[in-house]
């Protein structure tokens, strides 16, 4: 199992989750890109499949092939590819699509046979214990009810674009929304366990038990409605 769990960057933010990429994948086959998070009707796909060639245009790879629907990818052979690539968007879309295909399982035994996946925004989240810490952030528009992840970090959600502000904001706004996420995420620890909030520049790496962070800034960890902030080098879990 080696996971590249995304705070929600691009371009310059995840050029060492880029780099780390680059040196676990098998290099002789295909990635394989998931950008079924996205609504296709606000974000076409072929606008997704060329961003993603920029994204991994330092990555050694002969090609980045690209599925449409959670159906294709349901017949995709996942150990033909060197890795799998799984976009962000809503994250409630992305695993009912998962579970409602059967690729959740699919997936499930891929990444425990030593598959390969990088994760980015909702693409991370659903490797968390539950995506309902998504919820000041995501609608469940899908009204998915079975909202547990693949909880590949003992319990820990995973909460991404913490502390980052949108352009489109100002000031005010954006100092409530990062206050409503803050409030949001210490009331779902309390519930549902510790939560792991990582900034846009910042990645979780697993490797089978191994746990480390990858990034540029702190990184905060929730447990029952208490936050503290991490430097990036305070989690190495063997």
């Amino acid at each position: 199992m080696k996971l590249i769990l995304c705070g929600g960057g691009s371009g310059e933010k995840n050029v060492l989750f880029n780099e780390k990429l680059n040196q676990i994948i098998n290099h002789d086959y295909p990635i394989l890109y998931i950008p079924l998070a996205m609504d296709e009707k606000d974000h076409p796909y072929d606008g997704c499949y060329q961003w993603i060639l920029q994204e991994l245009s330092n990555v050694e790879i002969p090609y980045i092939e690209m599925v449409r629907s959670f159906e294709e990818l349901s017949k995709k052979d996942l150990f033909s590819y060197s890795a799998l690539f799984i976009g962000g968007g809503n994250t409630y879309k992305l695993l009912k699509g998962l579970k409602s295909s059967g690729v959740f399982q699919k997936i499930n035994e891929y990444i425990h046979k030593d598959g390969i996946v990088i994760g980015g925004s909702a693409g991370a989240v659903i490797f968390g214990y539950d995506i309902n810490v998504i919820s000041a952030m995501d609608k469940n528009e899908v009204e998915l009810t079975d909202t547990l992840g693949f909880n590949v970090l003992l319990g820990a959600s995973i909460f991404p674009h913490y502390t980052n502000k949108k352009t489109k904001l100002t000031e005010a706004e954006n100092e409530e929304r990062f206050i409503r996420f803050t409030n949001s995420i210490k009331d779902f620890s309390k519930l549902h366990g510790p939560v792991i909030a990582i900034p846009e520049e910042d990645a979780i790496y697993i490797e089978d038990t191994n746990i480390e962070m990858l990034g540029t800034k702190p990184y905060y960890v929730v447990e029952n409605g208490v936050i503290e902030e991490k430097n990036i080098n305070s989690m190495q879990r063997k």
